[in-house]
């Protein structure tokens, strides 16, 4: 005879919580809340408006992108706005407890290197990128997190328990002219990481980050030029991520073999960036 609560421990690790992933709609953001998912949390996914999954040929809307998740049996919820809105992720945080409960798990993966005109900033160097450019990627990625971990992590300080990851980028590791001011960002996402598990450390909220190196989105395909070579899966370094290894290193980190893991940035490049720091 089997124990079935054994048996759901070990496949559905996560059954019973709540779990709310910024960017969500597509790329990178949906394949970590389809993870989630299929350990059994239930699951938040948010965009910027419901067509946003649309854009790179991914969904036709939010709503589908839940729908497909669904079919892991948990309950999913949408919502929708700017995380570098404060009023807007207000909001998100009343639908997602009035529809789901309290969020145990939160993943910040909205963001990117996004400018004014919902490209990539041109030029996007150092010296020469717009000042609308760099306050739009500063929005994006680090008043976003913050307003998102204000909201979202203070009631877990409350309740003493929940657990966090920041998805930071390889390039916050290294220095380099091209994407200056996303990487300046996502290494302040890393710091903000950092300070943010000192303060929650007494209360029992664990604060992680995930620093991906260039992975295989429908995004990254679409805005640069790739290198064939590094498109295949296999077992070779020498290759781009699959959003799925990115997943799997958020699962570990929400789940409960991560239990005494904190204040940690877990890189998840191939061995892209071998130097300490």
């Amino acid at each position: 005879m089997t124990d079935d609560s054994n048996d759901t421990h070990l496949t559905r690790p996560l059954a019973g919580k709540v779990a709310f992933v910024t960017g969500s709609g597509r790329g990178l953001g949906r394949t970590i809340a389809d993870k989630l998912a299929s350990l059994g949390a239930d699951v938040a996914i948010h965009d910027l408006n419901d067509s946003g999954p649309a854009k790179y040929g991914e969904a036709d809307n939010l709503s589908e992108v839940a729908e497909s998740i669904r079919r892991h049996g948990t309950r999913v919820t949408t919502v929708f706005g700017n995380i570098g809105d404060a009023a807007a992720v207000a909001t998100m945080y009343e639908t997602i407890t009035a529809e789901l409960g309290d969020v145990d798990l939160l993943v910040n993966c909205a963001g990117g290197d996004i400018g004014a005109a919902g490209g990539k900033p041109n030029p996007n160097n150092a010296l020469d990128i717009s000042l609308v450019d760099i306050q739009t990627e500063i929005n994006n990625n680090l008043i976003g997190t913050m307003l998102v971990c204000q909201a979202f992590v203070r009631p877990m300080r409350d309740r003493g328990a929940g657990a966090v990851v920041n998805i930071a980028s390889a390039a916050a590791h290294m220095g380099g002219s091209n994407e200056a001011v996303y990487s300046t960002l996502k290494a302040a996402v890393v710091h903000y990481t950092r300070c943010l598990a000192a303060e929650t450390r007494p209360f029992g909220v664990r604060v992680n980050a995930v620093s991906p190196g260039p992975t295989k989105t429908a995004r990254f395909q679409a805005t640069r030029v790739t290198d064939p070579t590094m498109m295949e899966t296999n077992d070779s370094f020498l290759r781009y991520g699959d959003p799925e290894e990115i997943a799997d290193a958020v699962a570990f980190l929400v789940g409960p073999t991560a239990k005494f893991i904190h204040g940690q940035v877990l890189r998840v490049d191939g061995g892209l960036t071998l130097f300490p720091g």
